[in-house]
């Protein structure tokens, strides 16, 4: 009806004489909205993961997504392009220092930092493709573009390509993740002063790198640029390093990084920088206050932090609240529910851990709520890993936590030295640490520094996920030799004695 109405007027004006393709009219006017079961705004892990399970479940769907690759931050600029990097920074560093001792001898070891380079593209590449084949596969609908909230229902799409769509649905998930907090007085241009991304990609090694924040970020590009050969140096305001870490382990992984290089200046706190001569002059003073010393470098890795995304998102439009720190408010946390019944929200930009995998279960469960009225996520049990050498995992509480909270517990620990496995490969240093309740045995946490951290934590999410004992752990067989060992004993010392120390 739209297209003829249009002829007839433009014929009667004898503006035309023979009619166009239809678009070429429809086009210039309002079409009706794209209509969805549900609609995710943001394709990171957490919206991309929401939108793949909300189309297994019968729902029709569309993932709106402004990047050119799907995988958000995480997989574009993050999570997967630093591993990438700490694995062949570390071969690299294994090759040039640690392969003698173990007879084998090679010549002369160079670094080809634009393979290595390339090696973390392919990576991304590989990853964020097979993302587009799942969606394909569940028949996920990927608009390309930015979203904005128009209604409760509504989405209008500022398309990459040009132009703007309409969208309608039944549910709303935003899933816009977050983006690195700036710091005062400095300005980023991702060649001298950096966030992460920039640090992912510098075109030589630097001389001498400062990173502000001894966080995970900090802590694990720190890593990959000094084994590479930088000279870096780690500024925290706080007397530790890795905030969240079991205060035991902070201190053997402070020494550990100290050992391999990193110069750490803790309970600093930055006032000022500028640059001059090509480098970068830093100005710090005591947390505390007192006589100011400046730093230099030729680039600085800013790692303080990240805030959430939310710019273009229209939340006024709606009446979705925010909290003073700009994250989405959860009206409904069972329900991972905005202030706007229809609308839900996952991952970094509302409250919470700023993990990928905290924000993939928070997509499925909000997906399961959106379907049959419940999903399941449990905070408790929410692990970080840093993946530097050695690594360190950890999950659930530690032991300042319980004793602020008047928890009466148990621990048991175990050192990678006495573990047949990791004396067997020269990687023996750190421990397993388990805590647990005094009078039920349950875990209640556990931290591990040392290798493989990473994936033995899983362990522990397991066993704490459904409730049990450092004794139940510790009587279930666990195969020798293997890192695991360590944890089995760790859970024997919680509740008896380790066999092996």
């Amino acid at each position: 009806m739209l297209r003829s109405a249009v002829l007839k007027t433009r014929v009667a004006a004898g503006a035309i004489h023979s009619p166009l393709p239809s678009w070429s009219f429809v086009r210039a006017y309002s079409s009706a909205p794209k209509e969805f079961d549900t609609v995710v705004i943001g394709g990171g892990p957490g919206g991309y993961v929401a939108a793949i399970k909300a189309a297994q479940l019968g729902q029709k769907t569309a993932c709106i997504e402004k990047r050119d690759t799907l995988g958000g931050t995480c997989l574009n600029v993050g999570c997967i392009p630093s591993k990438a990097l700490l694995n062949n920074s570390h071969l690299y560093h294994e090759a040039k220092h640690g392969l003698a001792k173990r007879g084998i001898e090679v010549g002369e070891v160079k670094l080809n930092l634009q393979q290595l380079l390339a090696d973390k593209d392919k990576a991304v590449t590989g990853l964020t493709r097979g993302i587009e084949m799942l969606f394909k596969k569940n028949k996920v609908e990927w608009i390309k573009g930015a979203g904005t909230l128009t209604s409760p229902n509504d989405v209008e799409v500022a398309l990459n390509a040009g132009g703007v769509e309409s969208v309608r649905a039944k549910n709303i998930i935003i899933a816009t993740g977050s983006e690195a907090t700036p710091f005062p007085g400095f300005e980023i241009d991702e060649k001298q002063i950096i966030t992460s991304t920039g640090a992912l990609a510098l075109e030589k090694v630097p001389e001498k790198m400062i990173v502000i924040g001894g966080g995970v970020i900090g802590l694990e590009l720190g890593s990959v640029w000094s084994r590479l050969g930088a000279e870096v140096t780690v500024v925290e305001y706080l007397p530790a390093i890795g905030a969240g870490m079991d205060a035991e382990l902070a201190k053997a992984f402070q020494r550990s990084l100290s050992k391999q290089g990193i110069k750490f200046k803790t309970s600093t706190k930055v006032v000022g920088s500028e640059k001059k001569d090509g480098n970068v002059l830093v100005n710090v003073e005591s947390a505390k206050g007192g006589k100011q010393e400046t730093l230099t470098a030729d680039v600085v890795l800013l790692s303080v932090g990240r805030r959430p995304y939310t710019e273009g998102l229209g939340l006024e439009n709606v009446g979705v609240k925010v909290d003073g720190k700009g994250r989405v408010e959860m009206a409904d946390v069972h329900q991972l529910r905005t202030s706007v019944p229809s609308i839900h929200v996952i991952g970094d930009v509302t409250t919470g851990a700023m993990l990928a995998h905290k924000a993939e279960e928070e997509g499925i469960a909000a997906v399961e709520c959106i379907t049959n009225g419940h999903g399941h996520v449990n905070y408790d049990v929410i692990p970080s890993v840093i993946y530097t050498h050695p690594e360190v995992a950890w999950v659930g509480r530690n032991e300042q936590q319980l004793k602020e909270a008047g928890v009466k517990y148990k621990i048991g620990s175990f050192p990678f030295q006495a573990n047949s496995r990791a004396k067997t490969i020269d990687d023996a240093e750190g421990l397993v640490k388990i805590i647990t309740d005094a009078e039920t045995d349950r875990i209640l946490g556990a931290h591990i520094i040392g290798p493989n951290a990473g994936e033995m934590i899983a362990e522990a999410c397991l066993a704490m996920e459904y409730g049990g004992s450092a004794e139940d752990v510790a009587r279930t067989c666990h195969a020798h030799p293997t890192m695991s060992e360590a944890f089995k004993e760790a859970c024997m010392a919680a509740y008896s004695k380790p066999i092996h120390f």
